[in-house]
């Protein structure tokens, strides 16, 4: 294993480092994650790897999935579907959050997913499932295959709702994950995500975001709420043309999510930041190469590496260079042969992907022959 020290200082002459996980930043919510909406970094990250209980939360993978038949063109805004007895007595019959849904009438996908986004309709929910597969357990699996697809590696999903099942779980780094690509690829749809209420069959009900309106820029995006998840959220916002992405769980209270939520996007602005250390395709080290055409291969990042987290910690983070060398020819260009490995005091350890930017022959024989002989004679 070869190693080799990078230093950071010159990437990062231009903005101050930012250490990705330390103790001066505390909450008493759980599974928190705060990301950067444009590059996807992780800038806070307190327990967001670990499975939890989503509730309501989990619906942004419902939504998803409707967004794509849309653009698939396997169903239209005007298409409807009809309320079975299943969607309307475990929804519209239920405690949980609906749209007054009557059994045996039909609603648009448009109203259906308004009605999902805007006021987590349980009831919507179920009767898009079971309209798009046929029944909510296939449209479970797709769920599911999506989210694999995606690389969601901790969802789990058993209903299309997040009524309470024990294996109904992701961690809140992949929730916000899935909220950015429902940003990123859909932003019309998104847009429904900020609409302050939602009036159906003679009924207004109001969104239950508890940014929106009260955090400048905030446009969406799920709440959630079981016994076990406890009062959770996942929030987005955009200022000074930055959006970050805020997600955790485990509040006692209505009141107690709304005032976390608003500290914990106050915070992903003010407190937090991020940092690219090189951009995709540029070259940040090199390799020993062994008895190939040429000594050494230049080491490029795959893609762009970003670090982020609390402004103004820099001291203490190193980057080093690791791969198994001196590597052994022939090498491709664009293959995958090294890492760089970013870590520190307080810093979550991060691994970013590099690899060769030229294509390496094997040496010739007269190279091979001479090398063959400087180990017989002098060892390696």
């Amino acid at each position: 294993m070869r190693l080799a020290a990078l230093s950071l200082a010159a990437a990062l002459a231009a903005a101050p480092m930012a250490n990705a996980q330390t103790g001066a930043f505390t909450t008493e919510a759980q599974h928190v994650t705060i990301m950067d909406g444009a590059t996807g970094a992780l800038l806070y990250c307190n327990d967001c790897e670990t499975p939890m209980p989503p509730a309501s939360m989990s619906k942004i993978m419902t939504v998803l999935l409707i967004a794509e038949a849309v653009e698939a063109g396997r169903i239209r805004w005007d298409t409807r579907y009809t309320v079975s007895e299943n969607a309307w007595r475990n929804g519209a019959m239920s405690d949980g959050s609906h749209m007054f849904l009557e059994l045996n009438s039909t609603a648009t996908v448009r109203d259906l997913l308004r009605g999902a986004i805007v006021v987590s309709a349980n009831d919507a929910c179920i009767v898009l499932a079971e309209g798009l597969f046929g029944s909510e357990e296939a449209f479970v699996a797709e769920m599911n295959r999506r989210a694999q697809a995606l690389g969601l590696r901790s969802a789990r999903f058993r209903n299309s709702t997040g009524l309470p099942d024990p294996d109904h779980v992701i961690s809140s780094a992949d929730l916000a994950r899935l909220a950015r690509h429902l940003i990123v690829t859909y932003p019309e749809i998104y847009r429904i995500y900020s609409e302050p209420n939602l009036t159906y069959n003679r009924r207004t009900q109001d969104n239950r975001n508890p940014l929106l309106g009260a955090f400048a820029g905030a446009d969406g995006v799920k709440t959630g709420h079981t016994d076990a998840s406890g009062y959770g959220l996942v929030g987005s916002a955009v200022l000074n043309n930055q959006r970050r992405i805020i997600v955790f769980n485990g509040m006692r209270s209505m009141a107690d999510r709304r005032s976390e939520g608003l500290r914990l996007m106050r915070a992903a602005f003010h407190d937090f930041s991020i940092n690219q250390v090189a951009a995709a395709g540029e070259q940040v080290g090199e390799a020993q190469v062994r008895l190939g055409s040429r000594g050494a291969v230049p080491l490029l990042a795959q893609r762009d590496i970003v670090i982020g987290g609390l402004r103004g910690v820099q001291s203490g983070l190193t980057a080093h260079i690791v791969y198994n060398g001196p590597l052994q020819p022939p090498l491709r260009e664009g293959d995958v042969v090294a890492r760089l490995v970013i870590e520190g005091p307080g810093f979550q350890t991060q691994e970013f992907p590099l690899t060769a930017g030229r294509k390496i022959g094997r040496a010739n024989w007269f190279s091979r022959a001479f090398e063959g002989l400087r180990l017989t004679l002098f060892g390696p």
